[in-house]
């Protein structure tokens, strides 16, 4: 078997991570407070969104988010790639 390179294998899930925090940017943007709502309820089976949606985000909220995100999504896949490497014969 071959070792994943934890570092590229942490970008990737960071990237992806970031990659869907601008999509859900994207929902509230286009979609409104009702259609967020919406969309949130359905993908989340049945949780009640209404009283955690907040529409008015500063920008650089946002951006601090994203930055998070991808920080957190690194370290997720950095880990699953130093476990996966770890459980390796060698």
């Amino acid at each position: 078997m071959n070792r994943i390179n934890i570092k590229k294998f942490g970008f990737a899930f960071g990237l992806t991570a970031a990659i869907l925090y601008i999509g859900c940017m994207v929902v509230m943007f286009t979609a409104g407070r009702e259609g967020t709502i919406d969309f949130f309820n359905s993908l989340l089976h049945g949780l009640d969104t209404t009283s955690i949606i907040r529409m008015d985000v500063p920008f650089w909220e946002a951006i601090i988010g994203m930055i998070q995100t991808f920080i957190i999504g690194w370290l997720t896949g950095a880990l699953i790639a130093a476990f996966y490497n770890a459980q390796l014969k060698r």
